[in-house]
């Protein structure tokens, strides 16, 4: 198949790699073009702007940071839904609200263009791995015809949410308020053990290889018991950004969700101090 692929971050990148290497003919757009180097010294074909990606492919996969990003490259005169090709698919991605995927949906059907909702769970080792999770929603023959992509792209389950646009996002944001809890408990045991006198390595190794026995528990209770919040693979701002999407959604739906703001508060303290640092340093922000 042939490919579009924009936003090449720190996830995107290997995402991008790996539908190359699955033998797709891959042409790549990015913001900072410096960043489509190491794809097109592997055979990737680089582009000037969203207008010639669209131009050049039918598909187009978009993995970038946030609701206005996205809505930039989408809409306008230069964007996707304006210059895709009749029958065009865009695969999008990002976590964003629900209602964003809701009203670019529109506007691609409105254009003779088609989206499908594929958020991704996973950080860029579990990419190179091919170990991500992508999670799909839309159109049922379009979630048929490219399940086989998504496990190009490093989908080791790709999760089928049914014919509405809006479901994957939904489960994208819930699944990264799960996430963000269970490192903000994480963190907090881990300072509690600490306090007691136990070893809280200890303590962690236990719980990962038995009541807490998940690549989630395992992978973030190493990184946050050991501190090693730099570099980070997903910052701290980018999880507060998905903080707010969770917030707004549970606005948008009358749900009450105070660990939501607690999470929130303690992500905002720790920005203060180093906005680059890993998410997973939420705890941190009660801490100190």
């Amino acid at each position: 198949m042939k490919i579009g692929f924009i936003g090449l971050g720190n996830l995107g990148t290997p995402i991008a790699e790996n539908i190359l290497e699955s033998g797709h003919e891959l042409y790549v757009y990015n913001r900072t073009a410096s960043k489509t180097k190491p794809l097109v010294d592997k055979g990737a074909i680089e582009v000037g702007s969203v207008k010639a990606l669209a131009a050049a492919c039918a598909f187009i996969i978009t993995m970038v940071s946030d609701d206005k990003a996205l809505q930039t490259i989408t809409e306008g005169a230069d964007g996707l839904v304006a210059n895709m090709q009749p029958g065009g698919v865009h695969l999008s991605m990002s976590t964003i609200l629900p209602l964003t995927a809701e009203e670019l949906s529109k506007l691609h059907t409105q254009n003779g263009s088609q989206y499908l909702a594929t958020p991704v769970f996973g950080r860029p080792d579990a990419a190179r791995a091919r170990k991500l999770n992508f999670v799909v929603s839309g159109d049922a023959k379009l979630r048929q015809q490219f399940e086989q992509l998504l496990k190009d792209a490093g989908g080791a389950g790709v999760w089928d949410f049914g014919d509405s646009i809006t479901a994957a996002n939904t489960v994208k944001l819930c699944g990264n308020f799960t996430i963000a809890a269970a490192m903000e408990a994480i963190g907090e045991s881990a300072a509690l053990a600490s306090n007691s006198g136990v070893d809280a390595q200890k303590m962690w190794a236990f719980f990962s290889q038995t009541i807490f026995n998940t690549p989630l528990y395992q992978n973030y209770s190493r990184i946050i018991v050991n501190q090693q919040f730099t570099p980070a693979a997903f910052s701290m701002q980018l999880g507060l950004k998905d903080l707010n999407l969770v917030l707004s959604q549970a606005e948008q739906v009358q749900q009450n969700m105070p660990l939501a703001d607690l999470l929130k508060r303690h992500m905002q303290e720790v920005i203060k101090k180093d906005p680059e640092i890993d998410w997973s340093a939420v705890s941190q922000g009660g801490n100190n």
